[in-house]
């Protein structure tokens, strides 16, 4: 299975509003990708229609090669861990692996148990007195548990403080090497997902801006600045993602089909951009209706 997510032409519309419209995008198998974009792109929704929990108003989406929540087989493919790391208050630590247990049949109990012990998690600690970190955890091991072929992770972090999530982060590093499992993790800390993942989708009002392995996207974009606007011309060979102008100083962010190639005009001064200052290029950028998913290689439209 080369895409363990594919979505086509995928939208959600909720009375008069559209929370997700036209998204065409895939995501390919055994790898840790991150989705990253503002608030309002439409990261939740995909990400709740990708687990079953939403349907789709218009087009198609396909998960481990089926329709999301179609069936037992089908959801045991997917772990999920919603934007709160949902648990339930009233319920202990080791009431929530017996209920994983009971509802999962390729549940992996050892997993689980190990997991707990490690973390120092009491398993006779109701879920409500638990940090914040320490209900992550609970939900992520609730997911790996599962065995799933596809863990999606909706900003699991995002309510935890600096320790806490490179915590968590870097025990689903781990995790996730050890089980081989597909990793789709939305945020909007870009950080966080440099850290972990090794492929990114940038989504803008429910488009794909840029998707690709985060070297190669580093690779073929660099920051072009020039001090003369009158010789501001974008070197031949190179796709502009954004422009800025103040000062009468011009500053471009280009992507070159070649890696690390740098445009030969005295005019640029050039410098390397960061993977976070990429991503916000893209995220800059208006959307159009022919917007179409663009790789780190193909040029934009």
């Amino acid at each position: 299975m080369d895409a363990v997510l594919q979505a086509r032409s995928l939208g959600k519309k909720y009375r008069h509003r559209w929370a997700l419209s036209d998204c065409t995008l895939d995501v390919p198998a055994g790898r840790i990708v991150g989705l990253v974009g503002s608030n309002g792109a439409g990261k939740s929704t995909l990400l709740n229609l990708a687990s079953g929990m939403l349907t789709p108003t218009t087009g198609a989406i396909a998960v481990c090669g089926g329709r999301p929540a179609g069936g037992p087989a089908q959801l045991s493919k997917v772990g999920f861990v919603a934007q709160d790391t949902p648990t339930y208050a009233g319920l202990t630590v080791a009431e929530h692996l017996g209920l994983g247990a009971r509802l999962n049949p390729g549940w992996d109990a050892a997993l689980a148990e190990t997991r707990i012990h490690r973390l120092g998690l009491d398993p006779g600690q109701r879920a409500g007195r638990l940090s914040g970190g320490q209900r992550a955890q609970l939900a992520l091991t609730l997911g790996l548990a599962k065995r799933p072929e596809l863990l999606i992770l909706d900003e699991p972090v995002a309510a935890l403080d600096p320790l806490a999530r490179r915590e968590f982060l870097e025990d689903l590093t781990d995790a996730v090497a050890e089980q081989e499992t597909s990793v789709v993790l939305s945020s909007h800390l870009v950080s966080d997902v440099e850290r972990v993942c090794d492929h990114v989708i940038v989504l803008v009002d429910s488009r794909v801006q840029v998707a690709g392995d985060i070297d190669g996207l580093v690779a073929c974009h660099q920051r072009l600045t020039a001090t003369d606007d009158s010789r501001a011309v974008p070197p031949t060979g190179s796709h502009v993602v954004s422009t800025s102008r103040a000062d009468g100083r011009t500053t471009l962010v280009v992507r070159t089909d070649v890696p690390d190639r740098a445009p030969h005009d005295p005019a640029w001064a050039v410098g390397p951009l960061p993977l976070e200052d990429v991503v916000l290029a893209y995220m800059g950028r208006r959307t159009t209706s022919d917007s179409r998913p663009t790789t780190a290689l193909e040029p934009l439209r």
